[in-house]
């Protein structure tokens, strides 16, 4: 059986670990993803993401921690292994296309870890078990979750969650933000289509330029960030998206135009602009034109007709 499995609907590409029922996240899994985001961040049809597991009982438990040994062997070194990890989860926070994670069963280690490297979460409403417990293991998270979660819940929840191991359910991680929605699991992955396509349909570039702006701002000054806004908005102008999103105001813009050069019109004859509008409105342009056109003859002078 293949590490992962891809589909795409309706532009939204949905991974899929295939290691049930625990969804490992094993070394395969790893090098598979490695290899397939960059495709899939090069392919303009796709427009958003989906990560997810085989079967309802578990998202993963995170690391096949007894491939530790050959992946160091595989790779070189501990930290080879680790960096990879890193990797992967930086190309999906920064590939500029938003993702979803399903979160549901044990959602534990690089199971949470990769979920926080996405831009939306849906949990499960029951059965979720949610946390980051590698202090019961005798170590720390090392792909990204300590310096990942309180980017998400804030610090002092993090603190908590990290140093006591607690894993928690979707109802309080609903609570403290670290999922956007919960859902019946039986109806999980549907809505996580839902909104992948309702995702996609967001014009491509403007998502690209908003994810830009906002994935790391904390890292960034206000200055910086302002300045990733303006990139975005020039990565955005002139688009086929932002003309057909403009064009109601530019009918509006062109209406103004029209109704500023109708002012400039009866303005620059001395028929009282109050009297222009009343037989623009009743007798419509005909008989208000044609007072235009004898201007040259006539002049309106206190509401009577005098030769000049």
């Amino acid at each position: 059986m293949e590490p992962i499995t891809i589909s795409i609907e309706n532009n939204v590409a949905t991974i899929t670990n295939n290691d049930p029922p625990y969804n490992r996240m094993t070394l395969e899994y790893m090098d598979a993803l490695e290899e397939a985001l960059p495709e899939l961040g090069a392919d303009d049809n796709v427009r958003a993401l989906i990560f997810t597991a085989a079967g309802e009982e578990n998202f993963s438990v995170g690391m096949n921690l007894k491939q530790l040994g050959e992946g160091v062997e595989k790779k070189g070194s501990f930290d080879a292994v680790l960096d990879q990890r890193l990797r992967v989860l930086s190309m999906i926070e920064n590939l500029g296309k938003p993702s979803i994670a399903t979160l549901f069963g044990y959602c534990l280690g690089g199971g949470l870890e990769l979920p926080l490297a996405c831009h939306f979460r849906i949990a499960a409403a029951q059965g979720a078990k949610i946390g980051l417990p590698e202090m019961d293991l005798g170590t720390v998270p090392a792909w990204g979750g300590s310096a990942r979660l309180p980017r998400v819940i804030g610090r002092d929840a993090a603190i908590d969650m990290i140093l006591r191991g607690r894993v928690i359910d979707a109802d309080e991680a609903l609570r403290i933000g670290l999922v956007n929605e919960t859902c019946p699991v039986r109806d999980l992955k549907k809505r996580a289509q839902e909104l992948g396509d309702e995702l996609a349909k967001q014009p491509r570039l403007a998502v690209k330029g908003m994810l830009d702006t906002l994935v790391g701002f904390e890292t960034k000054t206000l200055q910086q960030s302002i300045e990733a806004e303006r990139a975005a908005v020039h990565l955005t102008q002139g688009t086929p998206d932002a003309r057909e999103g403009m064009l109601p105001f530019s009918k509006n813009a062109n209406r103004n135009l029209t109704r500023a050069r109708d002012n400039a019109h009866y303005k620059a004859c001395d028929i009282p602009a109050c009297l222009y509008r009343v037989c623009r409105f009743w007798s419509g342009w005909l008989f208000a034109d044609c007072l235009w056109a004898r201007r040259g003859s006539r002049s309106w002078t206190g509401g009577r007709i005098r030769r000049v």
